[in-house]
């Protein structure tokens, strides 16, 4: 490479974390890419555009967050989510994650699943600050549907998401089998929401005679035998047609361990976690009158500490393989969409069951995490961005700072003696919601500048968010480039 070169972007003086190594590195960025990866000061001798000095702080691959809820229908009564494609991707840039994955939800009345595809391109396009891409979520997996996989793979679709709980979405275990086979077929990786709807119906049946309906009686309606049941029936039926699955937003200590024997056997079993299942319990649903609504998600936050310990295992041992942030933002003081469309003359503080479900976290999935300081630098940038991109065929592209295949998205942290720990406030963030479950956390660092395809689209220092609505792009994804079926046999019966 010539020292004439112009970079439109060199970063110096960093400490370069990568899910496989960290080092004092500095990064020349042109024309999107990551052009060039040397030691300290050996770029000295090329021209710059701009040059960054990190100063000592980290310096990683933009997060990748791919459990993300925005502009979605109701699909739980009345409840609609807060952000749009807009504010929910401006949230992301400001907490350092530059790729979101979001859904594209059928509902059970639509046989096709093409034409949702299509719409929600339509509210994403030139609306994104981040990059972006979507996973279909499939609650009617009619034969056309299942007859469209193929197509959706050749539109850069390689993930969907299925149910087993909630009327609105749920799928009976034969359906599950239909569409587990037929993502196989397609190199698809399923999602699967892991609670027993029947269990959950029950408590919630129980819960109702006995007049207990505050907030803090949906984690008593989800208890964990729900979550441990259908995380162990999705195991047996994902091994039955040995199809990769991904076990969504994991809580309990039970479908932890399931999962954990699942992967020793070496079943292509994959399992998510979320902030709020280490950070929170459920003595945040216990607040005054009707509080705890803020932190109404499903499953639900566990007990206490223990049960958080055993998110911080799953995380630190492997088992665990992404960490997202099941963003699902709705407005606490909005009695027509939001938390308090479960108010009413009969129940003042609320029904439980109403309760829109979901928590705002895109913008602090990444400094809550760093501040814990419970997982190793390689281990952080493995769990949110790395393995996230690999898990939806966008690696090296994305997750990862590599010269000449790796666009260049970065976050860059503030140098540990620069940064004095703060209260976290909702004023701080840039999602649409009134509320943050973390109000008063106290986080000990926060993303100086967040770059997306080499442009600074979020600067703390500056003006904030400085990129431009309708800069993030759509991705094309191709297959997880993690293990798949053990077999490369098609599946068919054993006679």
């Amino acid at each position: 490479m010539s020292s004439q070169l112009e970079f439109d972007l060199v970063i110096v003086n960093g400490l370069v974390v990568t899910h496989e190594e960290v080092g004092e590195k500095d990064i020349g960025i042109k024309d999107e890419k990551i052009a060039k990866l040397t030691s300290k000061g050996g770029l000295a001798e090329f021209k710059a555009k701009r040059t960054i000095d990190a100063r000592g702080g980290y310096v990683m691959p933009g997060g990748v967050d791919a459990h993300v809820h925005l502009q979605e229908p109701p699909l739980f009564g009345k409840g609609s989510t807060a952000d749009n494609y807009e504010t929910g991707s401006r949230s992301a840039i400001a907490g350092g994650t530059t790729t979101i994955i979001t859904f594209a939800p059928q509902q059970k009345h639509e046989d096709s699943l093409l034409p949702i595809l299509t719409a929600t391109h339509d509210k994403a396009s030139a609306n994104c600050y981040s990059d972006y891409s979507f996973h279909l979520l499939v609650s009617n997996p009619s034969a056309t549907a299942l007859s469209e996989f193929a197509a959706l793979r050749a539109q850069g679709i390689s993930s969907l998401k299925i149910y087993m709980t909630y009327a609105a979405l749920q799928l009976d275990d034969g359906q599950i089998l239909d569409v587990l086979l037929a993502a196989r077929a397609q190199g698809i990786t399923t999602m699967v929401h892991a609670e027993n709807g029947a269990v959950i119906d029950w408590m919630t049946r129980q819960l109702e005679a006995r007049r207990k309906f505050a907030p803090k009686y949906h984690a008593t309606s989800h208890p964990a035998v729900a979550e441990t049941e259908a995380t162990y029936r999705a195991i047996c039926l994902s091994g039955f047609l040995d199809t990769p699955i991904l076990i969504v937003h994991v809580s309990s200590p039970a479908a932890t361990e399931h999962i954990r024997q699942a992967q020793r056997r070496g079943l292509p079993v994959y399992a998510e976690t979320c902030p709020q299942y280490f950070a929170l319990t459920k003595k945040d649903l216990d607040a005054p009158g009707f509080e705890g609504a803020k932190c109404v998600c499903s499953p639900p936050l566990r007990e206490g500490r223990l049960d958080n310990e055993s998110i911080w295992d799953g995380l630190a041992d492997g088992t665990f393989t992404i960490l997202s942030s099941d963003h699902c933002p709705f407005l606490y003081e909005d009695a027509e969409k939001g938390k308090k469309t479960s108010i009413s003359e009969e129940f003042p503080v609320g029904h439980f069951k109403y309760i829109p479900n979901g928590l705002p976290g895109v913008e602090t999935r990444l400094p809550l995490t760093l501040t814990a300081e419970r997982l190793s630098l390689q281990k952080f940038v493995e769990m949110t961005a790395a393995n996230p991109a690999k898990l939806y065929g966008l690696y090296p592209r994305k997750g990862a700072i590599v010269e000449g295949a790796s666009d260049a998205d970065l976050v860059i942290w503030y140098p540990a003696s620069e940064k004095e720990p703060f209260r976290l406030k909702n004023e701080m963030l840039h999602h649409n919601c009134d509320h943050t479950p973390y109000e008063g956390k106290t986080l000990k660092n926060w993303p100086r500048y967040t770059v997306l395809r080499g442009e600074v689209v979020y600067d703390h220092d500056g003006a904030g968010i400085v990129g431009k609505k309708g800069y993030g792009q759509f991705l094309k994804r191709e297959k997880s480039s993690l293990p798949g079926p053990r077999s490369d046999a098609e599946w068919d019966i054993r006679e």
